[in-house]
């Protein structure tokens, strides 16, 4: 469910822009080693939370290089219309090596100075309802509309 656009969960069909939302989730993992949202249940909670208080995962500089933290946050906004396209992705991927190579440089020290202590928080706060595998996410977002209250602009979630 993390790596699901938020459009997606409120029952809209997959497009480009919801693989963009995807990519800047796998971008997170890839920056920190940590899988998105592990420290809570993936289920309808979990769902709401993305849909209407847009919750993502946070990650801050040294982890990783302001310009990589920009794209991935870019890639994860609420509104598909406001996400870069693929071409725009791969222009920003290209510069970052040729603009900004001792970010990144600064970034990989960071993460290998800091390995024992990240691996470590890495598994012991994953919940046991923290699934990573592929399902069907109906159960989990049929009732989704009883949840929310009357000022959310997620009524019409569907997952």
């Amino acid at each position: 469910m993390p790596y699901v656009a938020p459009e997606v969960l409120r029952g809209s069909p997959y497009t480009k822009a919801a693989d963009i939302y995807s990519f800047g989730m796998i971008m997170y993992f890839v920056a920190t080693e940590k899988q998105p949202f592990a420290n809570c249940a993936h289920d309808n909670l979990l769902a709401l939370d993305i849909c209407n208080k847009r919750i993502r995962p946070e990650i801050n500089e040294p982890e990783a290089p302001k310009c990589y933290i920009d794209l991935m946050k870019n890639c994860l906004d609420s509104n598909p219309i406001n996400r870069p396209n693929v071409a725009e992705v791969e222009k920003l991927i290209k510069q970052f090596y040729s603009n900004n190579e001792d970010q990144f440089k600064e970034a990989e020290e960071y993460r290998l100075n800091n390995n024992d202590r990240i691996g470590k928080n890495n598994y012991s706060i994953t919940h046991t309802e923290a699934i990573y595998t592929s399902r069907l996410l109906n159960p989990f977002t049929k009732d989704l509309p009883k949840y929310a209250d009357d000022n959310t602009d997620c009524l019409d979630c569907a997952i």
